[in-house]
């Protein structure tokens, strides 16, 4: 059953916003009165304008009113809503993650029925059925894995295998046939990638988050769905949290992993086990300490393919059966022998079927007596398999080649082996990729971009004559700014929140402050007048109170981005929200400009418009110089873009230009994958190799070339 919101809050929250709105709506017309009366008493303001004044503030509280009645118009019960929300969220789940799977198993509808049986577990366990498959076919008795999963208690399940197993495979069909089946009131299976999990946030915010940045849904309704329990936690990849310890084995004392499963062990759902599916590599889960595990949780291992089973797979991919013929008599005559113990895992058998898709004789394989020899020759001809894939399918219409997708991948996989600047060591994130083209190289051309960027309102000012103090000040906050890009280390992207509620507060603050700010500057420039000769007009506190707005204005409408925001927008996000900042201090000084120096209103709006071409960074960043932070401490938030930037112009020839291009057409290819705000190589085998091979290899009758 659903649960209901409780009776009494939505008029709860009414009641505060309609105090919170009476209180501001006072003020303001407090505010506007106090400046009227004020301007009157001096001679400055006629009676008609004291009217448009007192009437402005009103007008607007008039307008608040209209809109919350239409908003609290009968929109059907709480219960109803929820149960609407996660319908839709359902299909949108089904289709992205439809995608997703896909993309693992390649372009075919064949696919790779996987076993698994129930593993020890440490501590409590929860109760389950001895073994089951990915998908009931009738075949076996065994239940599918949503069978199984209904079955068992509590709802909390972890999932382990081998590198390439089939681990995600299994938790996109899990989540598929939970949908298929689904009923109202049954919860919405969200699977989240664990690598770029800080477990300092909880778990209902890291569910909330990827709601509103992946699904796009408002942060209220993400926050009813989680709340009411419609969504179950499918969280994948709690090995890629933490980096390998040095030898390439899984680190025993995992630190960010450790703390995501305390957090997981103390998630309830009315006082029980919250229902969970955890997904990790078997030798990180066995690596854990003793008391690590996920509690009341039944695990299960994943296991390898028979040959039979990969018989079957190969021969329904193949294109040409002759050609596949030798390597599949191969593994029919002896399914225990190497090659038969290599291709045991779906990533190994797509990898085959994708590199011979074309071309190729899959027979050289035989000549081959390890298994490191083995995945060699398939991961050294993937890239080139893939790229030709593309090719012949007209997926690469930018004509990508198979050495240039090579050096670049190989650079991106070197930059993510580097050092701590990835905390998983996998996760591909856009606006932390500067360090990868030289930190001094990119931080001098942040700071130089900036600084050209910010003296553009010189070729305003300048021609209308203006004192020199203004085109020192300009030249002086030019250097600074630049010199605040230099110096920044890595920073959170900042997004332009447009929600109704958001914009809404926003203008009431925006009009209070302008009021307040007016009043408060008129007083002080009277004050100040009787001692000090000013060069601001008499009408210069109103200006300097909308300068005011704009910036509070400004200020709350842009917040940090979550982090699980599509790629790509991530980036476009932050761009829009810098430009508006700069748009909005640029707005503030030309208004004070013309204020002070009687510029005419189009010179005014020209600076207006020019001085905030070039800053696209946040008002704070303007105004002091900010050091890299530590690991420990919070990054400074913006300036994302502007970085992301100088590091494409600094990196030319090591990654393409347009990188989010790239990234996306080898997720759509096969190469890479999404995770949240970041890519990931689409194995970490694969990521690995790439990273030790700087050159693209040749081998008979295949060379590392496109097509």
């Amino acid at each position: 059953m659903i649960a209901r919101v409780r009776p009494g809050v939505g008029a709860y929250r009414e009641r505060r916003w309609w105090r919170l709105a009476a209180l501001l709506g006072a003020a303001a017309v407090a505010g506007s009165g106090v400046y009227a009366l004020w301007q009157v008493r001096h001679g400055g303001m006629a009676a008609a304008d004291v009217v448009t004044v007192l009437g402005f503030p009103l007008t607007v509280a008039g307008f608040a009113v209209t809109i919350s009645a239409l908003r609290g118009q009968d929109q059907g019960t709480a219960a109803d809503l929820t149960a609407g929300q996660a319908r839709t969220l359902a299909r949108l789940v089904a289709d992205v993650e439809g995608r997703v799977l896909t993309q693992l198993l390649g372009a075919d509808t064949e696919r790779i029925t996987l076993h698994y049986s129930l593993a020890a577990a440490r501590g409590r366990a929860a109760r389950a059925p001895a073994a089951g498959v990915s998908v009931a076919d009738g075949t076996v008795s065994a239940p599918g894995i949503a069978s199984y999963y209904r079955a068992t208690r509590p709802a909390r399940l972890v999932i382990t295998g081998a590198a390439g197993a089939g681990k995600t495979v299994l938790a996109l069909q899990l989540a598929l046939d939970l949908i298929r089946d689904r009923e109202d009131g049954d919860p919405v299976p969200l699977r989240v990638p664990l690598a770029g999990w800080d477990p300092a946030l909880p778990l209902r915010d890291l569910l909330v988050n990827h709601l509103v940045d992946v699904y796009g849904r408002s942060p209220r309704t993400a926050a009813n769905l989680v709340d009411h329990h419609l969504v179950l936690p499918v969280l994948d990849g709690l090995d890629e949290m933490d980096p390998l310890a040095p030898g390439g084995v899984p680190d025993p004392r995992p630190v960010r992993a450790l703390w995501a499963l305390a957090r997981l062990n103390a998630y309830r759902e009315a006082g029980t086990a919250g229902p969970l599916v955890l997904v990790c590599r078997a030798a990180h889960y066995d690596a854990l300490p003793p008391d690590a595990a996920l509690r009341d949780a039944a695990r299960i291992t994943v296991s390898p393919v028979d040959a039979p089973g990969a018989v079957a797979y190969l021969a329904a991919r193949a294109q040409h059966p002759d050609r596949w013929r030798p390597l599949l008599d191969e593994l029919t005559a002896h399914p225990y022998d190497l090659h038969a113990r290599v291709l045991s895992t779906p990533w190994r058998l797509c990898l085959t079927a994708t590199v011979y898709a074309y071309g190729g004789d899959p027979a050289e394989l035989l000549a081959l007596s390890t298994a490191e020899s083995l995945d060699a020759r398939l991961l050294s001809l993937y890239v080139p398999a893939t790229t030709h894939v593309a090719d012949v399918t007209g997926a690469n219409p930018r004509g990508y080649t198979a050495d240039r997708v090579h050096r670049w991948l190989h650079h991106l996989a070197v930059h993510l082996a580097a050092g701590p600047h990835v905390p998983s060591g996998s996760e591909i994130i856009l606006h932390r990729l500067w360090p990868m083209a030289g930190r001094t190289r990119v931080r001098a051309t942040d700071g130089v971009m900036t600084t050209l960027a910010c003296l553009l309102p010189l070729a305003v000012i300048l021609p209308l004559h203006l004192p020199g103090l203004l085109t020192v000040t300009t030249a002086v906050v030019a250097v600074l700014t630049g010199l605040s890009c230099v110096a920044a280390g890595h920073s959170v992207p900042l997004r332009l929140d447009l929600r109704g509620p958001r914009v809404r507060r926003s203008l009431v603050f925006a009009l209070v402050l302008s009021l307040l700010g007016a009043v408060l500057a008129g007083a002080a420039f009277v004050l100040i007048g009787l001692v000090l000769p000013l060069p601001f007009d008499r009408e210069a506190g109103p200006v300097i109170g909308l300068a005011m707005g704009l910036i509070g204005l400004a200020r709350n409408l842009t917040g940090d981005q979550n982090a699980w925001a599509v790629p790509r927008a991530t980036i476009r996000a932050d761009a829009l929200a810098q430009l508006f900042l700069g748009v909005d201090l640029g707005a503030m000084a030309g208004l004070v400009t013309g204020a002070s120096h009687g510029v005419p209103a189009v010179l005014s709006a020209a600076l207006v418009l020019t001085i905030p071409l070039g800053l696209l960074t946040d008002a704070a960043d303007v105004l002091s110089v900010t050091m890299e932070p530590a690991p420990a401490d919070p990054a400074p938030r913006g300036g994302a873009a502007r970085r992301y930037l100088a590091f494409l112009l600094s990196a030319r020839g090591t990654v393409p230009f347009r990188l989010t291009r790239f990234l996306d057409w080898g997720s759509e290819a096969g190469i890479m994958r999404y995770s949240g705000s970041a890519y990931q190589f689409r194995h970490r085998e694969l990521q690995l190799w790439l990273a030790a091979h700087p050159e693209p290899l040749t081998g008979p009758g295949r060379t590392a070339t496109r097509g």
